[in-house]
């Protein structure tokens, strides 16, 4: 008996001791903000609109790094010139469209910049969570602001007491304004990408489990 008591107080001692500390907010914050971009869209006739996105890392298939945003930034589908500009060294990099989804308002861009950070993806959350959300507001500055989960996507049907604390998020209750669509929600413990703003007042996310590529 005694060894196995002494066999599990070693085992709770090295568990402890290898165990990894959790980011602090400096370091979760440095995180989203090397994540997320601006994306600028140059038409015809001397328009030019401006939205957010996140990083999502490298295509195996090929020598280019993914971005998201939302789709309705690049609506409508015209010919238009795509840059995405990186705020931290003001380096720019052309984007071409792979693929977008009006119904989940999701849109998938290619750079060929190497030198980028990636979002860790993360599908669930809680009802209360915290979010920092980063983006451009009015093609203007990069901004953090802070918010919650105000609402979990719920089963076709589900209401009241039927309602998941926690799954896929919906909405948050955070600042939005005109220019942040396309930015990262991104959890405020961990930095995990939650999803991505598609409208404001109490912004409305696009999230994975759509059935688009």
């Amino acid at each position: 008996m005694r060894h196995g008591v002494l066999v599990l107080g070693l085992a709770l001692l090295f568990g402890c001791a290898g165990a990894k500390a959790p980011p602090s907010k400096n370091e979760v914050i440095a995180h989203t903000l090397a994540t997320t971009v601006q994306l600028v869209a140059e038409r015809p006739g001397g328009a030019r609109r401006s939205g957010s996105a996140v990083l999502l890392g490298g295509d195996p298939h090929a020598d280019r790094r993914l971005v998201l945003t939302a789709h309705h930034v690049l609506a409508p589908e015209v010919e238009q010139r795509l840059t995405v500009h990186f705020p931290n060294d003001g380096r720019q990099a052309e984007a071409v469209l792979l693929a977008s989804d009006p119904a989940a308002d999701l849109a998938l861009l290619a750079i060929s910049d190497p030198e980028i950070a990636r979002a860790q993806l993360r599908q669930d959350a809680f009802l209360g969570d915290e979010v920092w959300v980063v983006a451009f507001p009015w093609g203007r500055r990069r901004t953090v602001v802070k918010g919650v989960v105000s609402q979990i996507e719920a089963p076709e049907g589900a209401a009241g007491a039927a309602a998941p604390i926690d799954g896929p998020v919906r909405l948050i209750d955070a600042s939005i304004s005109y220019g942040m669509s396309g930015g990262g929600v991104f959890d405020a413990r961990t930095g995990d990408l939650l999803g991505i703003v598609r409208g404001y007042r109490t912004a409305q996310l696009a999230v994975q489990g759509s059935d688009a590529k």
